[in-house]
């Protein structure tokens, strides 16, 4: 059958069937159009961490080819993507409105022509240098997925379906430390699968266009991922709680008093949305929002926004390490372009409005902001054009003092930290830390941080405020994630105040290993009751073959042997192998189902292909020596 490409008109009607026009309440008469039926595709977008502090690149276009040959591009624009940060959240990138049936493939063209890629350099984050797999200059490339074909994408009329991309940069890239500036070669992989409108944390981001009365709790977004500044790709309903926090121009609000302030929005202001999918029984999905976020608390025309870690504090003088910048000018590919630097210095003032994520705390103030705080802060960069570009001496005046500037905020966000337990008790720990917001202690100065100095935080006995939880319990030397903020400065002890408590293998942990030339034979046993990893072979890293746990890494070869990769059950797995020519086209195969998930790692290594990576997320059990995956790609 010859393949059908909707052109550009028909593609922007398919976008804006789900778009809402301004002052229309409800999504009507959307289902048909034409006489074709529609339904939507909700994409969201996530990542299985490699080792970096920013991996920003373009994604120039999404495609989905229907089972007829017909081809629908429902991505309108390029977006700008940092895909890094999406391991700590997933993205809701869209919700357009595509003509009914069944998908087979996917092709995502991803751009790294002026990409920007940033790696931890002993708890530096440092800028490295992209190549191919050849050594040549990185350029655009069309990653093809299939669908698995027990499970493929199926758009139905007037209902909403979500189809979920994941970048498996942990899979894509191998890095070496040992040139100046670093060096990444990138041979990029990514899944899709149709997934359930499940419990996935998420933000959604698009413009406002209507908040219902207060007692429906529901307000109607465009969508606008990321912090693009063009696009608005369908129509999305967020709907609120008796308990949804709001930061709203930087005034609190909670449940119907800030739905009944969104009231006072103009139309296309930026606004997002924290929490879950809602529901998919109609052509415009829902969003269950536990945070909103809207006007100068999230973006401004006339202020540029940096997110970062608190690394040390000097009066009303503050150093951000790790810092990810947006300028007023957003993300748009040829007009903001999003910058990365390791440190820059903010200037804040008794007038900087401070906040808490997700806490209506009164009293806050730019005292409240302490070293090792995960902090978004706005003002007035000082380096043209605003922070737009990496490499580049940059500073932030967040005083709201500057002529016509708004004044400058501050948002105290949760703070991970990972640490080894020294002791507990009910209702506090002692940690030696591992890491603060992704670093390692050693970025920090914690000079000023006590009451006195003999008080000041000390990272191998961190004092954390546990309350409500009891790891008293828990072996000295556990390795644990908690998630809190840090004490005000010149407060502590305690450091730390943790609102959750995880012990690290209950987190999500990855098994990654490589053959540095590529291996025919990487596997001891393959089969759909598990892989077993041949640590003999001759082609396996010295270095990337690890189970890590947050900022952890074990050897494989250090353990009794090598283990047992199982298949989770009793969820979706999302198992790839790839890329192949298929049909002359290069592509990864993705499977549901481990049974045919196996046969095709079993066809694909014929002798001719070679394994480059293998990437796992699940957990890790050390009594049965299994690794329990949930994900797991082969790069060939």
């Amino acid at each position: 059958m010859t393949a059908v490409r909707a052109r550009l008109r028909r593609r922007l009607a398919w976008t804006l069937c789900a778009l809402v026009p301004v002052g229309v309440a409800l999504l009507a008469g959307c289902s048909t159009n034409n006489n074709i039926p529609y339904g939507t595709a909700v994409v969201t977008m996530s990542d299985v961490s490699g080792d970096f502090t920013s991996y920003i690149v373009n994604i120039d276009s999404i495609t989905l080819t229907r089972n007829d040959g017909v081809i629908v591009e429902p991505l309108a624009t390029a977006v700008t993507v940092d895909l890094a940060k999406l391991h700590d959240l997933t993205e809701l990138v869209e919700a357009p409105a595509v003509p009914a049936g069944t998908y087979t493939t996917l092709t995502l063209a991803l751009d790294y022509s002026t990409a920007s890629i940033m790696v931890d350099v002993n708890g530096v984050p440092t800028a490295a240098s992209a190549v191919d797999a050849s050594g040549n200059a990185l350029t655009v490339y069309p990653l093809t997925v299939t669908f698995d074909p027990a499970n493929q994408l199926v758009i139905n009329t007037g209902v909403s379906t979500r189809l979920a991309l994941d970048f498996n940069l942990a899979a894509s890239s191998s890095i070496d430390l040992s040139t100046s500036p670093p060096k990444v070669t990138v041979r990029p992989f990514m899944t899709a699968t149709v997934a359930s409108a499940d419990q996935t944390a998420m933000r959604a981001r698009g413009i406002f266009v209507v908040a219902q009365q207060p007692a429906s709790g529901d307000y109607i977004v465009n969508m606008r991922p990321f912090n693009d500044t063009l696009s608005a790709l369908g129509a999305l309903t967020v709907s609120t709680t008796s308990s949804t926090y709001f930061n709203i121009n930087g005034t609190i609000y909670t449940g119907s008093a800030g739905l009944a302030a969104m009231q006072t929005l103009l139309v296309s202001t930026p606004i997002a949305a924290y929490g879950t999918l809602g529901s998919f029984a109609t052509i415009t999905p829902g969003f269950n929002a536990t945070a909103v976020y809207a006007g100068t608390s999230l973006e401004s025309p006339l202020a540029d926004y940096l997110t970062g870690t608190v690394s040390a504090v000097n009066g009303n003088s503050l150093n951000l390490h790790g810092v990810s910048c947006v300028s007023r000018l957003g993300w748009t590919p040829g007009y903001g372009v999003p910058g990365f630097f390791a440190n820059v210095p903010v200037t804040v003032s008794p007038g900087t409005m401070v906040s808490e994520d997700g806490v209506a705390a009164s009293g806050l103030s730019t005292q409240s902001i302490s070293v090792g705080q995960l902090i978004t802060v706005s003002g007035q960069a000082t380096t043209a054009p605003y922070c737009a570009l990496s490499g580049v001496t940059l500073s932030l005046d967040a005083t709201g003092q500057a002529t016509g500037a708004p004044m400058g905020q501050v948002r105290l966000q949760p703070t991970p930290l990972w640490g080894t337990l020294n002791s507990a008790a009910s209702g506090s720990m002692s940690l030696d830390v591992l890491s603060v917001g992704n670093f390692a202690p050693g970025a920090f100065t914690f000079a000023g941080t006590g009451t006195t100095a003999a008080n000041n935080a000390v990272p191998t006995s961190y004092a954390v405020n546990t309350p409500g939880i009891d790891e008293s319990a828990t072996p000295a030397g556990t390795l644990l994630e908690a998630v809190g903020v840090v004490t005000p400065f010149g407060s502590a002890p305690p450091d730390f105040t943790a609102s959750a408590v995880t012990p690290g293998t209950s987190t999500p942990q990855t098994l990654v290993v490589e053959w540095a030339n590529g291996a025919a034979s990487p596997f001891s046993s393959a089969s759909g009751a598990g892989l077993v990893v041949d640590l003999s072979n001759a082609n396996l890293s010295s270095t990337v073959r690890y189970i890590a746990t947050g900022p952890t890494r074990t050897d494989l070869t250090t353990l009794p042997a090598s283990p047992t990769i199982a298949f989770a059950s009793g969820t979706t797995l999302t198992l790839a192998v790839g890329p192949q020519l298929i049909n002359s086209v290069s592509t990864i195969q993705v499977f549901n189902g481990a049974s045919s998930f196996a046969t095709a790692l079993s066809s694909a290594l014929n002798g001719t292909n070679l394994v480059y990576r293998l990437a796992c997320v699940g957990q890790y059990d050390a009594a049965s020596n299994t690794f329990t995956a949930t994900q797991l790609v082969v790069n060939l």
